[in-house]
């Protein structure tokens, strides 16, 4: 079971705004080119959304379903594709002062995919999780300005006033 965690420096809300827009997962998660909601209710429980992954010429079109969901603490989702078979993908959202402490839990449960899941299957996933949960600090930092009370950093040398 492939759990990582990422500290995204913005609050909660923020972080969730960016989960519950089903059209942003292209831009934030490691393997889809683009993502489409199927369901216009993103992210009650049952929604799906379509997602393209792309390996050069080729591309192949797979189906995320939300399975659990508490708005702005939790994320359960279950992702099928294709002969490869479903995985688990479980985001929870820890509020860790102003920021936000993301926790990604993710693991095969059918298909070729689980048959085939091994020490070495977990360490793709934990690569790949670093590179998700990167992407998506970048997209909530960027849609989502500076956190308020966080002040600019100081230039080395400058002086400070009283």
């Amino acid at each position: 079971m492939a759990v990582r965690h990422h500290l995204i420096r913005r609050a909660p809300r923020a972080v969730w705004s960016v989960l519950a827009d089903p059209t942003l997962y292209g831009e934030w998660v490691v393997g889809p080119s683009e993502s489409v909601p199927i369901d216009p209710y993103w992210p009650e429980v049952g929604s799906r959304l379509r997602y393209t992954v792309r390996l050069g010429p080729w591309s192949v079109q797979g189906v995320t379903t939300v399975r659990h969901q508490e708005p702005g603490r939790e994320l359960e989702l279950e992702a099928a594709f294709k002969r490869l078979g479903t995985a688990r993908i479980f985001l929870q959202l820890r509020p860790w002062g102003e920021e936000t402490l993301v926790i990604c839990d993710e693991h095969p449960l059918r298909g070729l995919g689980g048959a085939l899941h091994n020490p070495v299957s977990e360490v793709a996933l934990q690569i790949r999780h670093r590179g998700m949960l990167a992407r998506l600090g970048r997209v909530v930092e960027e849609r989502h300005g500076q956190q308020r009370g966080q002040r600019h950093e100081e230039r080395p040398g400058a002086a400070r006033r009283a």
